[in-house]
């Protein structure tokens, strides 16, 4: 079978691999759409394991069904997730499956989403696979994965309608925000990018107003919201200048959203007193679990957030170079899809 074999951002071939051989609690599942996220384009954390196939939002159609697999039968149209918590360990007792060693630590996926076929194993098939509901294609299921990633953003921070929100970084992380925010009631949404093209996108799915990164935004904020700052900050680009500016733009009783932090070793100086002294809440979050995927694809499924207007781009598997380039870029990009089976 065809893969796309990452070496950096600005290598990725299609080689040739075996088919991967289904165990007896494995399915085998035929690609149809594959996402290229954010993360696979953060060159310094992918490319200390290249090369490997990369690929994790996903569906397709399964083709093989191990032998002591019940809950799958060839045929099923679904969608699939590399990484489940445990359920078993303190973390996950706790309600934080996304800390749990398991989900961090072990990939269920043989190779990856960009590839012609892709074996899923172990708790991935018991807790990490659902059917698609007819009513999702095979490229909005693509985004079960990451609106899940926002699913659990919100939640960490209880958004309430009627609350103010700023969005730093207007990637996918940051329009998903955008949208799902608009969908729960939130009142007045500010974006933030340095990319003109992803300044206009997000006005066009709920943002009231956007502005540029390097411009005054507490003060722009002040301007637009009778004097106050935000309720809710999220920070979705990661960068140190962006985690500087959520500090100072969140009110007295806001919450912060860590959704993206700056590289390792990149320190944020903080003046915890203001903090304090207001009320904030400084809050972090990290990946979905699987009630995280399940909303998510009830709000794509009910049509509460709208994700085909996120692609920009779909392409073959022959032209995945051309696709992590466009991701990596930026310009005039939002969401790549890659199907394997066509072009």
């Amino acid at each position: 079978m065809r893969v796309g074999m990452y070496y950096n951002n600005s290598k990725v071939n299609v080689e040739e691999l075996p088919v991967p051989k289904v165990g007896k609690r494995d399915i085998l599942v035929k690609v149809m759409a594959s996402g290229i996220c954010g993360s696979d384009v953060l060159e310094w954390y992918r490319i200390k394991k290249a090369p490997l196939v990369l690929g994790h939002e996903l569906t397709g159609e399964v083709v093989e069904v191990g032998e002591e697999v019940t809950k799958f039968r060839r045929g099923d149209r679904v969608f699939t997730t590399h990484h489940v918590p445990c359920d078993e360990c303190h973390w996950c007792l706790n309600g934080h499956q996304t800390a749990c060693p398991v989900f961090q630590t072990k990939s269920n996926f043989d190779p990856g989403g960009f590839s012609e076929y892709l074996r899923v194993s172990g708790r991935s098939v018991d807790t990490g696979t659902f059917l698609l509901p007819d009513e999702i294609s095979y490229e909005e299921g693509a985004f079960i994965e990451p609106l899940g990633t926002v699913v659990r953003g919100l939640r960490a921070v209880a958004l309430k309608p009627g609350d103010s929100m700023l969005v730093l970084g207007c990637g996918i992380a940051g329009l998903l925000m955008i949208k799902l925010a608009r969908a729960l009631g939130a009142g007045r949404i500010i974006a933030t990018d340095i990319n003109d093209y992803r300044l206009q996108a997000a006005k066009r799915f709920g943002a009231e107003e956007s502005i540029r990164a390097d411009e005054d935004i507490p003060g722009f904020i002040r301007k637009l919201n009778n004097g106050r700052l935000a309720d809710k900050v999220i920070v979705c680009a990661g960068v140190l200048s962006a985690a500087q500016q959520a500090l100072e733009s969140v009110d007295p009783g806001g919450t912060i959203l860590f959704f993206a932090v700056p590289n390792p070793g990149e320190m944020l100086n903080i003046d915890f007193n203001p903090f304090w002294r207001n009320d904030i809440s400084l809050k972090t979050c990290y990946g979905a679990a699987p009630l995280d995927n399940r909303e998510a694809m009830e709000l794509i499924r009910a049509g509460n957030v709208d994700v085909r207007d996120l692609i920009t781009h779909r392409l073959g598997l022959e032209e995945i170079s051309k696709g992590f380039k466009a991701a990596s870029e930026g310009r005039d990009c939002l969401k790549v899809i890659i199907k394997p089976h066509e072009g």
